[in-house]
């Protein structure tokens, strides 16, 4: 594995097709079925960059506590099969104070925009930086992050970047637990507390597949358990669509129920995504609970 700061380096060790997976680093089994799934597209180069990306940050969130940790990344990275580790400084990316800005109607303006105003215009600059700057043929993004994802992929459209964005699933822990480089900020009570945002989503799934179809009642069914935990403060709970993140009071095309709270100091994550099953006519739903891992997490103690 070649370890590289500029963009014309990683596009003179590219062979073949390139597939991107973008990481803040601290990696976990999310980044890393990343890796496997470009492992198994055939993509020729994997490449996987590392960047904390700054203008994604406010400027009361948690930029200076976001875990780092280069030499744990570099092998956790090497293992999976990564060719190509794409770190660079600040300097690379952004070698002056950036005057332009990438900003994403549609899917950009709810939920998440509500509480980190500016966040989406930050990430869709970085995308289109590493998109621009290494031109890859396939990105990765999970569904963890459901309502990037749409905004990756309506920005991917806009722009006409000829890049295919391939969603993976959620990765969770053994109770249920979202991965996040940010859990290793929990503490031991929060990390109990913080398992009740998938407990209430799981909930929420039975009702779906078994014909539930009411907005409110399902994030109904995610807010009672997350009000049974004490130290757990809800941000939203919202049934939105899968492509233009728009609320839904009835669940009557591929949809995404989300979650976002603060357990401790440290806000959290989640979803399930609700996909039609045949003819959306039907009324047939499945939900996507994710993968649950049978091992402790490479984030854990002794887990690897």
């Amino acid at each position: 594995m070649r370890v590289v700061g500029t963009f014309a380096e990683v596009r003179h060790n590219g062979r073949g097709p390139v597939g991107l997976v973008p990481t803040m680093g601290y990696l976990h089994e999310g980044h890393l079925s990343h890796v496997h799934a470009a492992r198994q597209a055939g993509d020729g180069t994997v490449v996987m960059s590392l960047f904390v990306n700054p203008l994604q940050f406010g400027p009361d969130e948690d930029l200076a506590r976001y875990p780092r940790d280069l030499d744990r990344d570099r092998t956790l990275a090497e293992d999976a099969g990564v060719d190509v580790l794409f770190a660079p400084e600040l300097e690379e990316m952004y070698p002056t104070r950036p005057n332009t800005r990438v900003e994403v109607g549609g899917p950009a303006t709810a939920l998440e925009a509500r509480s980190r105003p500016g966040h989406f215009a930050g990430m869709a600059t970085v995308v289109t930086k590493l998109f621009a700057g290494i031109r890859p043929d396939r990105a990765y993004f999970g569904r963890k992050d459901a309502q990037q994802l749409a905004v990756i992929r309506r920005l991917t459209a806009d722009l006409s970047f000829p890049v295919e964005i391939v969603g993976g699933p959620i990765i969770r822990h053994a109770d249920g637990l979202a991965l996040s480089s940010r859990n290793v900020c929990l503490s031991a009570g929060d990390r109990i507390a913080a398992a009740g945002l998938c407990r209430g989503l799981m909930a929420a799934a039975d009702a779906a597949e078994a014909g539930e179809r009411h907005g409110p009642a399902l994030e109904a069914l995610v807010r009672a358990a997350l009000m049974a935990k004490p130290g757990v403060h809800v941000d939203y709970v919202e049934l939105a669509s899968a492509d233009r993140v728009e609320r839904l009071v009835e669940l009557d095309r591929p949809a995404f129920l989300a979650v976002a709270a603060r357990v401790g100091a440290v806000r959290l994550i989640d979803n399930i995504h609700l996909d039609p099953v045949g003819n959306t006519a039907d009324g047939k739903f499945v939900a996507d609970r994710g993968v649950r891992l049978d091992r402790a997490s490479v984030m854990d103690a002794g887990g690897r």
